[in-house]
């Protein structure tokens, strides 16, 4: 079951790959406002923070860590209340503490994986989905007006996807005595790396 599952993977590899050439070189830093135009923009936007990046990447190492039916449910689960937290973001509706939700985000997702928690199902479910509100409201406040905001938003959704899906294959190393000690240390540096965005939402 695992090699299926690795081997159905291994076919993205060239998709990622592709999208990892689209990368801006500020990778540390959100893309400024009014310069999201269309779905290249969008498919670029994610990988624009570090925030983004290792929260997503956080999610599909825990949905990796806790199997079916999670290693799915929490990759689709975001995405999907990340379209609602766009939308927000794109009538303008405000989301006070967006910035530290984002932060928490990384904290708190990279806890469950160093402890490998494994809460019920819609627990899980429901801790992703409130973190990929604030995550999608600030995708969604970066589209200026009288652009495409369902390109752009298909862009970013796309580029989520992807990085959930590189967050499982690499949480897929768990199934092996130095992999738990792998994926727990990746989520030890997600969560070290959510303190310092923390700090620096709050200074």
């Amino acid at each position: 079951m695992i090699r299926r599952l690795v081997g159905g993977m291994l076919k993205f590899v060239p998709l990622l790959a592709a999208l990892a050439l689209l990368v801006p070189s500020s990778a540390f830093a959100h893309v400024e406002q009014g310069q999201a135009t269309g779905f290249f923009t969008g498919l670029q936007h994610p990988w624009s923070g570090l925030d983004h990046v290792l929260a997503m990447i956080a999610v599909g190492l825990w949905g990796a860590q806790l199997g079916n039916p999670a290693i799915w449910l929490l990759p689709i689960t975001f995405p999907m209340v990340m379209s609602l937290g766009a939308l927000m973001g794109l009538l303008g509706i405000a989301l006070p503490g967006c910035e530290i939700g984002i932060a928490l985000s990384a904290i708190i997702l990279g806890t469950m994986v160093v402890g490998e928690v494994r809460p019920r199902m819609i627990v899980a479910a429901l801790l992703v989905g409130i973190f990929a509100i604030f995550h999608g409201h600030a995708h969604g406040t970066e589209l200026p007006a009288g652009q495409s905001g369902m390109l752009y938003s298909m862009g970013f959704v796309l580029a989520t996807g992807c990085l959930h899906g590189i967050g499982i294959m690499l949480g897929l190393v768990h199934y092996w005595p130095a992999g738990k000690v792998i994926v727990r240390g990746a989520g030890a540096l997600i969560a070290g790396m959510g303190i310092t965005f923390l700090w620096r939402a709050l200074i």
